[in-house]
């Protein structure tokens, strides 16, 4: 095993395991996590004995979004050194686009293993994912993300219904309107995610890449990457605009999450 600062990498077999390593922040994906995240996919990719990579998160949740605010995150955006203008758009263009699309074309299957939270940029992470299994009770949240694949994860009308109401939906829900594969008991969850990896690096490395690349494809000939990088584009002017709440980067999402209806009102993530 490999331990990061904020992620645990480890191999298993065929099987490479990215755990997001926070518990005591949710699983907040700081910009040092992400890239965490990329230098385990860059060791996964190279290795022949890797065959499938499973992504997870510590302490019962997947994620709850990026980390926006601890010292920490802070103090290492700030040592990347970005400055203001076109450094600082690309720094959150890579951690918010380019990243995520690197990992959704890996060249080997990839599965998100999801319990508990899985919220904004949990969700992103979750779709650049090939195949997302899901314990019964994972609960998701979609809204205006930077990487907005939520109207091609669950069709357009049901995203603009979750976005524009801001309202949780359960594992089930998820696996109904096409984002999550499978649902299964929390205690069930590990082993069955594993077996499935395990079944499918039984299988050629050739064809499972290049079914992964035809399937890719498919979704890129509609538009899917190029509408992903327009929508990066939207985000940020609405995020600069005089007088817009969205002005403060990711002040919506540092707002306190309104949980009253699960009788948890006053819970905050760093989202």
């Amino acid at each position: 095993m490999v331990k990061f600062h904020d992620i645990l990498y480890a191999v298993e077999g065929p099987l490479a395991v990215i755990t997001l390593n926070r518990p005591a922040y949710r699983n907040a994906q700081s910009y040092r996590m992400l890239d965490e995240i990329d230098q385990a996919f860059r060791l996964a990719a190279p290795d022949d004995a890797v065959r499938v990579v499973v992504v997870r998160g510590a302490g019962g949740v997947f994620s709850t979004g990026h980390d926006l605010g601890t010292p920490e995150a802070v103090a290492y955006r700030k040592g990347l050194g970005a400055r203001p203008g076109i450094a600082t758009y690309d720094q959150f263009k890579r951690y918010n686009l380019d990243l995520l699309l690197e990992w959704r074309n890996f060249p080997k299957p990839t599965i998100a293993m999801v319990e508990g939270y899985c919220i904004y940029a949990g969700w992103m992470l979750a779709s650049a994912m090939d195949v997302v299994f899901a314990a019964d009770n994972a609960e998701f949240l979609a809204g205006f993300v930077e990487y907005m694949s939520i109207p091609w994860d669950i069709g357009v009308r049901r995203a603009k219904e979750l976005c524009f109401e801001s309202r949780f939906i359960s594992a089930r829900d998820a696996q109904t309107y096409g984002l999550v594969n499978q649902v299964l008991a929390p205690a069930d969850l590990e082993r069955e995610t594993y077996a499935w990896a395990m079944r499918v690096a039984e299988n050629s490395p050739e064809a499972l890449r290049f079914a992964k690349i035809q399937m890719n494809k498919a979704q890129d000939a509609q538009g899917f990457s190029r509408a992903l990088e327009d929508s990066l584009g939207d985000y940020q002017a609405m995020m600069y605009l005089p007088g817009s709440e969205m002005r403060v980067e990711g002040q919506r999402r540092l707002l306190t999450v309104d949980l009253a209806v699960k009788g948890k009102r006053g819970e905050r993530f760093g989202l």
